[in-house]
């Protein structure tokens, strides 16, 4: 998808640790990036629909704003089995882009303010660094405040 886009992109592999408390703030520390730059991948049931919420690895969701990011009122964690069966991909290597099947997407307004942030490659251990315009651009996103700290 990144390179038949023609989209700037730099991959970065790093040696995943099974035991990792969080999957997120291990990318940022084994690739040696602020935190505020690496974005985990969540997958949010809002009103019964599935919607991709990317969110820096070092803050938590707000459930509330990302339901009104979407024009919603009730939102959950998906259940990871669903998460899996929706993207393709397994929990800890969900990444926003080449999901199995199209979701709204919904990204952290903090990325506005980046040159480059970091996404899930599709697996553990595999990170993209790309424009965040760009990564809206392939996912068809729209941006909103939807951190809760």
């Amino acid at each position: 998808m990144l390179d038949t886009t023609r989209t700037p992109w730099t991959g970065h592999v790093y040696t995943h640790d099974p035991g990792a408390a969080s999957f997120g703030m291990e990318a940022a520390d084994a690739l040696g990036v602020a935190a505020e730059r690496v974005f985990k991948t969540l997958i949010v049931e809002i009103d019964g629909s599935i919607v991709v919420v990317v969110i820096p690895v070092a803050h938590r969701l707000d459930l509330g704003a990302a339901a009104r990011a979407v024009g919603g009122k009730r939102a959950v964690l998906a259940d990871p089995a669903v998460a899996e069966r929706r993207t393709g991909y397994v929990v800890g290597g969900i990444s926003p882009l080449g999901q199995k099947h199209a979701h709204r997407t919904v990204v952290d307004a903090s990325a506005d303010a980046l040159a480059t942030v970091f996404i899930s490659g599709g697996r553990r251990g595999f990170e993209i660094e790309l424009a965040p315009a760009d990564l809206l651009r392939l996912t068809a996103g729209t941006t909103a405040a939807l951190t809760a700290d």
